[in-house]
């Protein structure tokens, strides 16, 4: 017997793509820093300028995501961040000026990826379905993963064998190839259809648009700000992205390849990191359910920083067994801080707690930013990247202090 496969999972297959395609640009910067320092004889803090700008519009525009969609609604929010992504991508391809790489790679692709942020592919999974959202959540953050890392050595192996811009433009097609298709299978919810959301035991009418979405986003803001919970967990992921999209997503191939390491050889290092990934995120939500997420996050933030500080010695031309156990160590340890930040969150924030950890996550790319702008300007200074490795380090240790530091007993905000 014949059974029709309810729209909901075409929608998430799709969102899916174009979550991958959206991701793909949030690490491929680190691979362009070394060849555009040696045409352009730019330094690398001039290159890492264009990088922070777009780690810090994707954190602005990330909470404002689910307002954005609000607003314009699914298929409109995601064919124009698409649009931006894949204009930047061009642009970047004919850059003649850093304030170009700026305008780009930093303003358009940086509100693009933040449009289809965490934030997108909850609200997604929110409209779409009544059961099974938490499995689809976490199969489209899984999805963000792989379109951070997935591309890697393929966009590395591109820019070896052909050019940067080769990688630059494939991202551009990649991106317009996605928006079509979004724009085809995505509707703004299951009514335009008259079809009920997945799992759902009546007909749910659309919602009216929701205007006031974004000056709640900022309320939030506001009133969470007045606690000393929304610091340390801001404080705390902060670090968190200086430590990962900061520095080893910017840096780390450029770093390597410092030691000899050929390019197509890190990025292949950072998509054994994507990969474990996975495992780390799926292991820290099964620990969060069952210890204080409060204590996990100090220990992930303590053994990132002790693998950090042995990573200056680990690098080479070639790839040692200290490398691998180095990239699955830090691979289980990335985004595992996810799971537990947004517990926190929902715990001493209650109803608003999602909004909170949009606005956590903008300290995130915040951090990131300034990392990704420090650690080149350190590397003209000083010739190396060892400084930075030792910094980062000990900022997880002050990460460890800072999650230490955080009570489920908070005031709530007023």
């Amino acid at each position: 017997m014949r059974t029709d496969v309810h729209r909901a999972w075409w929608v998430a297959a799709v969102t899916a793509l174009v979550v991958v395609a959206a991701g793909a640009c949030a690490t491929t910067a680190g691979l362009l820093v070394t060849p555009m320092h040696r045409e352009f004889g730019w330094s690398h803090g001039t290159i890492g300028i264009a990088v922070s700008v777009n780690m810090v519009l994707y954190g602005l525009t990330a909470p404002f995501s689910a307002a954005l969609v609000d607003r314009f609604g699914i298929r409109r929010t995601a064919a124009g961040a698409l649009s931006l992504i894949a204009a930047g991508a061009a642009i970047t391809t004919a850059v003649s000026a850093p304030w170009q790489l700026i305008a780009g790679w930093g303003v358009l692709v940086g509100i693009g990826c933040g449009g289809l942020a965490t934030t997108f592919a909850a609200t997604v999974a929110h409209r779409w379905f009544a059961a099974r959202r938490g499995l689809v959540t976490g199969a489209l953050t899984a999805a963000t993963v792989v379109g951070q890392f997935a591309f890697l050595p393929v966009m590395s192996w591109v820019i070896d064998r052909f050019a940067w811009r080769s990688a630059t433009i494939a991202l551009a097609l990649i991106a317009l190839a996605a928006t079509p298709l979004a724009w085809s299978a995505f509707r703004d919810h299951p009514a335009d259809l008259g079809l009920r959301p997945y799992g759902a035991t009546a007909f749910e009418p659309k919602p009216r648009p929701e205007p006031g979405a974004a000056r709640r986003t900022l309320r939030v803001l506001l009133d969470s700000a007045r606690t000393g919970p929304f610091w340390l967990l801001a404080g705390t992921f902060a670090i968190c992205g200086a430590s990962t999209n900061g520095i080893m997503w910017t840096h780390f191939a450029s770093a390597a390849h410092d030691h000899g390491m050929p390019t197509t050889i890190a990025a292949s290092v950072l998509a054994i990191i994507g990969v474990v990934n996975v495992a780390g995120t799926v292991a820290s939500g099964w620990l969060t359910d069952r210890f204080s997420p409060r204590l996990l996050l100090a220990a992930y933030y303590g053994l990132r920083g002790t693998s950090l500080l042995f990573l200056p010695s680990l690098l080479a031309p070639t790839v040692q067994p200290g490398m691998i156990a180095f990239a699955v160590l830090f691979g289980l340890l990335d985004v595992a801080t996810v799971p537990p930040t947004i517990a926190l969150c929902r715990e001493i924030f209650g109803a608003d707690g999602a909004i909170v950890f949009g606005w956590v996550s903008t300290a995130h790319q915040l951090g990131a930013g300034l990392v990704a702008l420090g650690g080149g300007v350190a590397r003209d200074l000083m010739g190396t990247y060892d400084a930075v490795w030792i910094s980062a380090a000990a900022l997880c240790a002050m990460g460890t202090l800072l999650a230490a530091a955080i009570r489920k007993t908070a005031v709530q905000p007023a």
